[in-house]
């Protein structure tokens, strides 16, 4: 009997042994550093179970054994969480911060930088380019509805929610700068505002003379004189679709299209682009000028006058500086 006893006692010690040796063993596999020694870029696609989970973390070397995650993921009461996404983690994270990443769903979150003066169409073109975007743009956005700014999205976002997110954005900005306009503005409303916004923007890239360009259409609006701006001829001929491949001719500038500034009074129908906010700003608050043209000073920026002869002479100068025959 006291064999038995003993016999007994030995299994239950050897089994604790055991039991608290696979407990150390069972901790140090969760709590521990993973295999990983960079950081790893995974995708769980939607619908994926907690096996399948695991075999794509295993095939990627974020964990160490797809079947101990699998075990983990139930006794801890995570597995039905676990989300579908794009996710980052980090090398040596442990079978505990793998799960609890994909419970939290820590996606990995990109960026989109729309430039100022794209097109509606040259955005669709750049958002059809981002593969980890989903769906289709039904139609290429009114031209000018769009802000540009950088925005933020993840895998499986649709394109057509960050259309509609820029679209969001311009209407609430220019619901908070149409009101603060400045005093007797040639400008009966946002979309007017908005469309000479995009031809400043395509006039000029230099911040510090936006609101000088600005100041120049307006006062030739205000006299009812014909803005003359070469890139709504462009928008003419190209419908929004790209760069001109080529300078612009006599010709070019008689083209009969209500885009063409040259060939028609006033504003064009609608904007030629999409304008950013600093743009907006400028023809909302133009510079106080007497200025009724402008030219490229071969700097980068542009020489302003008052009078055709003042005008005349610095395109002259533009001419010498673009023949490299100097200033």
């Amino acid at each position: 009997m006291r064999g038995v006893l003993r016999f007994t006692f030995a299994l239950i010690v050897t089994g604790g042994l055991l039991l608290a040796i696979a407990g150390i063993l069972a901790y140090q596999a969760y709590e521990g550093d993973g295999p990983a020694r960079e950081e790893s870029v995974v995708l769980i696609e939607r619908g994926s179970g907690v096996r399948a989970i695991s075999v794509e973390l295993e095939e990627e070397g974020v964990i160490e054994d797809a079947l101990l995650f699998q075990v983990a993921a139930r006794l801890s009461g995570k597995a039905a969480s676990l989300k579908a996404g794009e996710y980052a983690f980090s090398p040596g994270a442990s079978l505990r911060d793998v799960l609890e990443k994909l419970e939290r769903g820590e996606f990995i979150v990109r960026q989109v930088t729309i430039p100022e003066g794209r097109t509606s169409y040259e955005v669709v073109e750049l958002l059809e380019g981002i593969e980890v975007l989903e769906g289709e743009i039904g139609k290429t956005p009114e031209e000018g509805s769009l802000l540009p700014e950088t925005y933020h999205y993840q895998w499986g976002d649709q394109r057509q929610s960050l259309i509609e997110r820029m679209q969001r954005d311009m209407q609430e900005l220019m619901d908070e700068l149409w009101p603060e306009r400045a005093n007797d503005l040639p400008l009966e409303t946002p979309e007017e505002a908005l469309t000479l916004a995009s031809i400043v923007e395509k006039e000029t890239a230099v911040a510090t003379e936006r609101a000088q360009v600005a100041s120049v259409f307006v006062n030739r609006l205000r006299r009812g004189m014909p803005l003359q701006s070469d890139p709504t001829v462009i928008y003419a001929l190209t419908e929004g679709k790209g760069p001109l491949d080529r300078e612009l001719t006599r010709q070019d500038w008689e083209v009969e299209d209500p885009y063409n500034t040259y060939h028609v009074n006033g504003l064009p129908p609608g904007p030629i682009a999409n304008p950013g906010q600093a743009s907006i700003e400028a023809v909302l608050d133009p510079a106080e000028t007497d200025y009724l043209y402008f030219v490229a000073d071969g700097s980068g920026g542009h020489a302003f006058a008052r009078t055709l002869d003042e005008h005349n002479r610095n395109v002259r100068n533009w001419r010498r500086i673009r023949d490299g025959e100097g200033g």
